[in-house]
């Protein structure tokens, strides 16, 4: 069954196919366990030289849509309040003057208008909020990066194959920049073991970009892959690299990533709302195998600001019958949409809700 299913996928897929480096699945190691209320849907965070700073998705609970800075034990050092509501808080990113940015950029439904960035200057207590608008219409997202230019760049929450998109212009607080698409990223296929195989191997859930700039990494609800950068250029590196598979097998719902502050290692953690009652959001460390430089070139300079991670919950909320598809193919956009709309098709059976 599982020959003739992968089979089956490939024969569907008319575009170019790719080979992925393999990964080797290395054991997470725990890092602190949250205890703190409030914390249940964590969907985005960065490393700081003390700890943790972490920020849930949408949430009805006024005490959860904030943003926790955490010390290294996990235990909440303060927390920051938005000013205004925020729709949907997904991913996070930090400049190295301790500028923190907040990526409002869920949209489960597909029905904003526009989508949102909340920046916190070090030492700050109120975000300041910078709106971006796609120039075709409303996109799922959920992974925030940022150029080797400081150009903020958003990675949409596709199946198959996402869409990155970069700001036309400067940000500005009194109207919303234009977006423009800057390219895709197909997703790779593995067979990694997640909650919710299939759909969950090809929706992108969160991204981060290494502190030396040479590398960054998406996430996926089963695997992370990372890309090596040369030159600053972030959007060429993930639309047309090769990328290296971290298996992250069986998070309970993966939906962020950072580098540790020295990059040599990947953190991770999971929303728990949907686990049994009593379960605490946990950080996980990988290790990063060697990685051979990213060029020659001198590297960019690190990101200084904006100069310049629900469909897949949905997704996920289908159980798929068994069948695994060969790892190691890289593939690329609409064809392969065209043929996992066959494939789920067939195979997905819904769950009641969403994420």
């Amino acid at each position: 069954m599982r020959t003739r299913m992968g089979a089956a996928l490939v024969a569907l897929i008319a575009g170019v196919v790719l080979l992925v480096t393999p990964g080797v699945a290395l054991a997470a190691q725990p890092v602190c366990r949250i205890d703190a209320e409030h914390m249940t849907e964590l969907s985005g965070m960065v490393a700081t030289a003390g700890g943790f700073i972490v920020v849930n998705d949408g949430s009805d609970d006024p005490a959860a849509r904030k943003i926790f800075y955490l010390d290294d034990r996990c235990a909440v050092t303060r927390t920051v309040s938005f000013p205004s509501r925020p729709r949907d808080t997904e991913d996070m990113g930090q400049t190295p003057d301790g500028t923190l940015w907040v990526a409002d950029i869920g949209d489960n439904d597909r029905n904003r208008s526009s989508i949102g960035l909340w920046k916190l200057p070090k030492g700050s207590s109120r975000p300041r909020l910078y709106r971006l608008s796609y120039p075709d219409g409303p996109h799922d997202a959920e992974a925030f990066l940022f150029g080797g230019d400081g150009t903020p760049l958003v990675v949409t929450k596709a199946v198959g194959s996402a869409a990155v998109y970069e700001p036309v212009a400067a940000l500005r607080t009194d109207k919303a920049t234009p977006l423009k698409k800057a390219g895709e990223v197909p997703m790779p296929i593995t067979t990694t073991s997640n909650p919710f195989s299939i759909p969950g191997r090809l929706v992108i859930t969160g991204g981060a970009v290494s502190p030396d700039g040479k590398h960054v990494a998406l996430r996926t609800y089963a695997d992370a892959f990372e890309f090596d950068v040369t030159g600053g250029n972030v959007v060429g590196a993930i639309t047309r690299g090769r990328p290296r598979q971290i298996p992250l097998p069986n998070e309970p719902q993966g939906e962020s990533v950072a580098y540790t502050t020295d990059g040599t290692a990947l953190l991770t953690v999971s929303e728990t709302s949907r686990q049994p009652a009593g379960t605490k959001a946990e950080i996980l460390r990988y290790e990063l195998p060697p990685r051979p430089a990213a060029s020659s070139s001198p590297a960019a300079a690190p990101p200084t600001g904006p100069g310049i991670a629900h469909e897949a919950k949905s997704a996920a909320g289908a159980a798929v019958r068994r069948a695994e598809t060969p790892a190691g193919l890289l593939v690329t956009g609409g064809a392969l949409l065209l043929g996992l709309a066959t494939l789920i098709g067939v195979l997905v059976v819904r769950r009641s809700g969403r994420s």
